[in-house]
């Protein structure tokens, strides 16, 4: 599975216009939303506090991976987000996070959602991946950055 199979370019937002955790999770599932990717956002949107609940999805070195399986979902969809400045977002490094990639996924689908996740964490564990994506200035530089990243992992 490529990341490019549950992200399209519309879903790639920079900068987000939030500045907090929870508003930058409802900023992109309604990016989702407006994309047909989500077909209950608030729904969505519940079902990722209620896995933040259970532990930070901010993975360190500025990366926030958060994701959840939904009703709310009408197939596997992905949202990447960067930052304008530095958001608390209860990481495990106690660091800010700037690069947000939601995953969200139908109740049923499992297999698929896991293994998104697997190469979304792949993706971001690069470090010189992570500051270029830092870097971008716009939305379609983040996902050109996405697409060459995706095609350098195989």
């Amino acid at each position: 599975m490529r990341i490019l199979d549950f992200l399209a370019p519309e879903n790639v937002v920079a900068p987000l216009a939030a500045t907090d955790k929870e508003g930058i999770l409802r900023e992109l599932c309604a990016t989702l939303t407006r994309n047909g990717a989500l077909e209950n956002p608030d729904m969505a949107l519940e079902a990722v506090m209620t896995r933040e609940r259970l532990g930070s999805t901010g993975i360190g070195e500025q990366v926030a991976i958060p994701h959840a399986k939904t009703r709310g979902a009408s197939r596997l969809a992905g949202a990447f987000g960067l930052t304008s400045d530095e958001v608390d977002y209860d990481a495990v490094d106690d660091q800010p996070v700037r690069l947000v990639f939601l995953l969200v996924a139908g109740e049923d689908a499992t297999s698929a959602h896991l293994k998104a996740l697997a190469r979304i964490s792949r993706m971001l564990k690069n470090r010189s991946f992570r500051d270029r994506a830092r870097e971008a200035t716009s939305a379609e530089q983040l996902f050109a950055l996405v697409r060459a990243e995706d095609e350098a992992l195989g």
